[in-house]
C-alpha cells in the first residue's frame, strides 16, 4: 500500500511564550494591551518569574494577573501541571528590577558593574537562604529574567567580612521576574558558600538556556 506522509507538529510546553499565552488568554488586561509582559523565565515545572507592566497609571498589573483571591494565576499554575509563578513588577530602573526579580526574598541594596554586566545583591541574613533559593533556583530564575549575572551576598552591617555566594546566571533575554503566588519555604534552603574575607564573589558563567522539549 501507499503510505500518505502529514507534515508533522512538534509542540513544547517548556517553551517560555506558553506562558505568556497562557497569561493574555486568562488575563483582558493583558489581552488588551493595559498589562505588558516583560520577561518570563521559566525552569519548566517547576518554577517561574514573569515580568509585568501597566500602561495606565489605575491599573495594578500584578493584581490583575493573580486575579480575585488568585484565581488567574491559579488556573495558569493548574495549567502548568503546578508550576509555581513569581509575579514581579517591572522596571526600567534595572536596580528596582533586579531587586524585585529577587521576590519572594527582600534585597537592601543593588549595585551594578555595568562593564560586566554583574548586580551585587545585598540581603540580611534571614533572607539569605530565600534569595538563592532551592539548588540556586531563586537567583537563577532572577538572572534570566533581568538579563544580568547576579551575585548574592549577605549583608551583615556590624560584620568584618560578608557571607559571598556567586549565584549569578545571566538571564535569556526572554526572561522575567517574580511575584510569588505561592510562598517559597526559607527551611528548605541551603546557604551555598561560607564566610569569604574580602575576596570577591564569584560569578557563576551564564547558563546555556534549555532546548525545547519535543
Amino acid at each position: 500500500g501507499r503510505s500518505i506522509r502529514c507534515p508533522e507538529f512538534l509542540l513544547s510546553r517548556t517553551h517560555p511564550d506558553l506562558v505568556r499565552k497562557l497569561f493574555s488568554l486568562e488575563v483582558p488586561e493583558v489581552t488588551s494591551g493595559t498589562v505588558e509582559n516583560r520577561a518570563v523565565a521559566r525552569e519548566p515545572g517547576a518554577r517561574a518569574k514573569i515580568a509585568v507592566l501597566s500602561t495606565q497609571e489605575n491599573v495594578d498589573p500584578i493584581g490583575a494577573c493573580i486575579g480575585q483571591r488568585g484565581t488567574r494565576v491559579q488556573t495558569v499554575i493548574a495549567e502548568l501541571s503546578g508550576e509555581k509563578i513569581d509575579i514581579v513588577l517591572f522596571n526600567d530602573d534595572m536596580k528596582v528590577f533586579i531587586a524585585n526579580a529577587m521576590a519572594p526574598a527582600k534585597v537592601t541594596s543593588v549595585d551594578l558593574d555595568e562593564t560586566n554586566r554583574v548586580a551585587v545583591v545585598r540581603v540580611t541574613s534571614d533572607q539569605f537562604s530565600l534569595a538563592i533559593g532551592r539548588g540556586g533556583q531563586n537567583v537563577r530564575l532572577a538572572a534570566r529574567l533581568t538579563g544580568w549575572k547576579i551575585s548574592v551576598q549577605e549583608d551583615r552591617s556590624n560584620a568584618a567580612s560578608a557571607t559571598e555566594v556567586s549565584a549569578p546566571v545571566e538571564a535569556s533575554p526572554d526572561a522575567v521576574a517574580p511575584m510569588e503566588a505561592t510562598p517559597a519555604p526559607v527551611a528548605e534552603e541551603t546557604p551555598a558558600t561560607p564566610e569569604v574575607p574580602e575576596e570577591p564573589a564569584p560569578i557563576v558563567p551564564p547558563e546555556t538556556p534549555e532546548e525545547p522539549a519535543a
